[in-house]
């Protein structure tokens, strides 16, 4: 008898599977080096991509969508070295209030001199998928002595002000040791308010940002010792700013970000001090909450995601979904307590994540390979039967009684399978 329980035991693990697959989200559209998903904040549950060369393409968001429409061509004016490159059409975010004024703003590179520029376009009042090319305003721009490096994330807060990236100016190695140096905003996260000008500027300071007032300092400065952030986001639950910083040669890091605190680049690679063998202080600086490292198993430069607060994937909710660029690897990163980081694997796509963008209902979604995907998942059927029933439950309250762990089954991953596995997934399956 004990034999065969063992027996059956063995099966019941042997089907459980990987839970987390990802589909091809918009199966009849391509787009060119997709760079940006972004979506307007108006209900209207469009999907706007950003294309590096110079593009934001706009569509309804349908799995069924066959054509995209061009919502504004800034190529001309946009500029990249040829081949590979960090340059291009960058960033995208709407305003807050964009049904109302119809503003939204992009970061691109230009050239004479090589530079980031912030400008706010304004969308045609007679067609709402197409913007007005003419009603460019510039409201920043910052000069960069390299051609990597650029940063380029802009997202707006809870708060109502406009949050911006930059990298250390490029190269390798901070050569100008932009990276603790508070007089420019290369190696930072800015935060301006877009919707007040003052003292000549197309926009003003924030009175409670971290460094007003700081002989030297730039007052737009939120955060600072930062070597490149491609992409950060805020938890749309809890405002808590994440940030996936590039690394130089070892480690890839993630960070939460507060105001005035200092990163540590170009002292420190994430939590180790740079160059290797030198001295630092770690406790100078805000470690990251999680870090890899680099060219284990083929893993290269880390894509930052969003903390997931959408309602298709139960056990994804309230963990932050990253990747990185050279694997395709999905990751989700989660703690209970702030302070103890899980980090757990998803899927390995393939893919080269360029990045990852949310719609309006907070769906998760990531870009690479001229397409847009999407994370799936068949979460809770545990025999692979393909269907939601009392056999999951089961099976899963015979691994409970059995004491044996399994990850695909600890649906509030907790490291352990108990009684409120069992509620989770009764919960799913009444969903």
């Amino acid at each position: 008898m004990k034999n065969s329980s063992l027996l059956i035991l063995c099966l019941i693990c042997s089907v459980i599977y990987s839970e987390y697959e990802f589909e091809n989200a918009f199966p009849n559209l391509t787009f060119v080096d997709p760079v940006g998903i972004h979506h307007a904040g108006d209900g209207s549950n469009r999907l706007f991509i950003v294309e590096q060369e110079g593009r934001i393409k706009v569509f309804d968001n349908d799995s069924n969508t066959t054509s995209s429409q061009t919502f504004l061509d800034i190529r001309s004016i946009v500029d990249q070295d040829g081949g590979y490159t960090e340059e291009g059409l960058l960033g995208l975010a709407f305003h807050p209030n964009y049904s109302e004024n119809g503003y939204f703003y992009v970061n691109y590179t230009d050239y004479g001199p090589k530079r980031n520029v912030i400008a706010r376009y304004s969308v045609d009042p007679d067609n709402p998928n197409e913007a007005d090319y003419f009603s460019s305003e510039v409201i920043l721009e910052v000069n960069q002595p390299y051609n990597n490096h650029n940063g380029g994330q802009m997202e707006f807060g809870s708060d109502g002000y406009l949050y911006i990236s930059f990298g250390d100016g490029g190269s390798a190695g901070d050569p100008q040791d932009n990276g603790q140096d508070l007089s420019t905003l290369l190696s930072t996260i800015i935060r301006i308010d877009v919707d007040n000008t003052t003292n000549d500027m197309n926009y003003s300071i924030p009175s409670d940002n971290p460094f007003i007032g700081n002989q030297g300092a730039r007052p737009e400065i939120f955060a600072y010792g930062l070597r490149n952030v491609w992409r950060f986001s805020f938890d749309s639950e809890t405002d808590l700013l994440w940030a996936a910083d590039v690394g130089q040669n070892a480690w890839e890091e993630i960070d939460i970000i507060y105001p005035g605190l200092n990163y540590g680049w170009n002292e420190m690679e994430a939590s180790h001090c740079y160059p290797p063998g030198s001295n630092c202080n770690p406790d100078d600086f805000e470690l990251p909450v999680w870090e890899y490292e680099l060219y284990v198993d083929g893993v290269c430069s880390v894509t930052g995601g969003y903390v997931y607060r959408g309602s298709d994937i139960f056990t994804l909710r309230g963990k932050y979904i990253y990747g990185d660029w050279c694997t395709g690897d999905l990751w989700a990163l989660s703690s209970a307590d702030n302070e103890n980081y899980i980090n757990e694997d998803l899927i390995r796509t393939g893919i080269n994540i360029t990045s990852f963008g949310i719609d309006q209902y907070n769906e998760l979604y990531f870009c690479g390979n001229q397409r847009i995907y999407k994370i799936t998942s068949n979460e809770g059927d545990l025999n692979n039967d393909e269907s939601l029933n009392v056999l999951d439950v089961i099976l899963l309250v015979n691994l409970v009684l059995s004491g044996q762990y399994n990850d695909i089954a600890d649906f509030n991953s907790d490291q352990i399978l108990n009684v409120l596995d069992v509620i989770t997934l009764i919960n799913i399956i009444l969903e």
